[in-house]
């Protein structure tokens, strides 16, 4: 008995650690210790940690596969890229607009898997086999004992087609069709708020870049006023307090001129994050075309807002949506008619019988042989009526209703909701617009200011404070008139976005 004692203990021990419970030892032992992850090739894999105490702390082991970083795309050295090119390369690289063409595709092969329910299916099947038996008797104190083997093959091909089911695999294919409708919408919608993205990151570019531009001036203004003051004091003109100030001047400007290379910076990666291509691109921008802005929009406010209405992509995606539950009402409804079908399967049928007979005294043995093929067919026409399914049918229909109503009042809500984007977006173009005239009326006035201030610190007539507060306010309005033409700028790029018009590359 030792032997299947034995037998049994390594029978129930396996049995044991095959049990789910056994998979714990794949998570870490303790919650408050690192999980020493198990390696394999360079790659993390499900399995129990190794013994060994772990060496890296709270830090996972590096996968060399993962280790790779996206190249950046193939720039022309020294070219200015203009915002329409930028847009261009966003949207040949950035992988939102690849997974939106991928649920597109999906959504149009899922309409072709609905129409194929028109057509017929058609199964071919083989199926071989082999069978053998043994038997022995006892015959008038004899032995007979037989063995017989049966092999055989059945070849068949069967046909299935729905003929007639009032309108159900219709509606079923409406309904895919108006998703793949809407996942096209989609895809253009994902292109257009790219498109919004990467303007208004080149805006803000152009306005940091701007910032920067102004911030040098102000620190070779500080420097002209610095050496005016050193100039007046090397004369006996000026005090050391006046040439201290200067000096305090020019220390701030170059600190405001490193914080402005640094908001650059920030401002180009923010660009190469929008277009979604490699962090390690490095670009050259254009500059922004200076041009005349206008505070209205192209057209009395209700014609674009029913222009909106008729191209915006979400208003486009609920009226499909809407459309798509409408076709799902029919598809319920049919589910309570009768369907007619076709079926045929036809069959070829071959087997083969040995017997052999062995008896056990005397005479010979003789084996036994039997063959046989058949060939049929079967063609079946029917009909089949649901009777009784506990209510899964109506209330598959009252569900249906249910969904078309509610998505007649999110496309009400979308329409109501695009409406108000549209006015909201006309008005902060009129708003920023007129803002940015009055910070260029601003910058105009504070340049005169700084000049008389300078002039007259120069002539002795002056006082290094009136400078410095001058030269202050001309960096403040310089800033606030580039701000203000990038929000000028950007809500013109809101507006087209808002009424359904930003198809094609703003121009720059």
């Amino acid at each position: 008995m030792r032997p299947f004692e034995h037998l049994g203990s390594s029978l129930l021990a396996l049995f044991l650690a095959g049990c789910a419970t056994s998979a714990l030892d794949l998570a870490p032992e303790r919650p408050n210790r690192p999980w020493n992850a198990p390696v394999q090739g360079g790659e993390i894999i499900a399995a129990r940690p190794p013994p060994a105490a772990p060496s890296g702390g709270y830090v996972l082991p590096p996968n060399p596969a993962m280790a790779k970083v996206e190249p950046p795309p193939a720039l022309e050295v020294g070219h200015a890229y203009t915002l329409p090119e930028l847009i261009d390369i966003a949207e040949s690289r950035n992988p939102q607009t690849r997974i939106a063409w991928d649920q597109a595709r999906d959504a149009a092969l899922a309409a072709g898997v609905a129409r194929s329910a028109f057509l017929p299916e058609l199964t071919a099947s083989v199926i071989g086999g082999f069978q053998s038996g043994h038997q022995g008797k006892s015959l008038d104190g004899g032995q007979v004992s037989g063995t017989s083997t049966v092999t055989g093959s059945i070849s068949a091909i069967s046909l299935k087609w729905l003929l007639f089911d009032f309108g159900g695999r219709a509606a079923t294919l409406d309904v895919a069709k108006q998703a793949s409708v809407s996942s096209n919408i989609g895809f253009t919608a994902a292109h257009q708020n790219l498109i919004y993205r990467v303007s208004l990151a080149f805006y803000a570019d152009a306005a940091a870049r701007a910032r920067q531009t102004a911030a040098q001036q102000t620190l070779k203004d500080a420097q002209a006023v610095q050496a005016a003051a050193d100039a007046r004091y090397a004369h006996g003109e000026g005090t050391v307090v006046e040439a201290a100030q200067a000096h305090q001047a020019t220390a701030q400007a170059d600190y405001a001129r490193i914080r402005a290379d640094g908001a650059a910076d920030d401002a180009r990666q923010g660009l190469i994050n929008a277009m979604g291509v490699s962090p390690l691109t490095r670009l050259t921008v254009a500059d922004v075309a200076h041009r005349e802005l206008s505070a209205q929009a192209n057209g009395p406010i209700d014609e674009v807002v029913s222009a909106a209405l008729s191209r915006r992509p979400d208003v486009l995606a609920a009226y499909a949506a809407r459309k798509a539950s409408l076709a799902k009402i029919r598809e319920a409804k049919a589910q309570f008619m009768p369907k007619v079908f076709l079926s045929a399967s036809g069959g070829y049928t071959t087997d083969n019988l040995q017997a052999p007979v062995l008896p056990g005294f005397g005479g010979e043995g003789a084996i036994l042989n039997l063959s046989g093929d058949r060939l049929g067919g079967t063609v079946l026409l029917g009909i089949t009526v649901p009777l009784f399914d506990g209510g899964v049918r109506d209330a598959n229909l009252k569900r249906a209703r249910i969904d078309a109503d509610r998505a007649d009042e999110q496309l009400t809500q979308v329409r109501n909701e695009a409406a108000r984007d549209v006015v909201s977006a006309a008005t902060s173009v009129k708003t920023s617009v007129a803002a940015y005239h009055a910070a260029a009326a601003l910058v105009a006035a504070s340049q005169t200011s700084f000049d008389s201030a300078l002039a007259a610190y120069k002539n002795g007539v002056g006082s290094i404070t009136d400078v410095t507060i001058a030269e202050s306010k001309l960096l403040d309005a310089r800033n606030v008139a580039t701000d203000a033409y990038s929000a000028a700028l950007s809500a013109a790029a809101g507006l087209a976005l808002s009424a359904g018009a930003l198809g094609g590359p703003p121009t720059d």
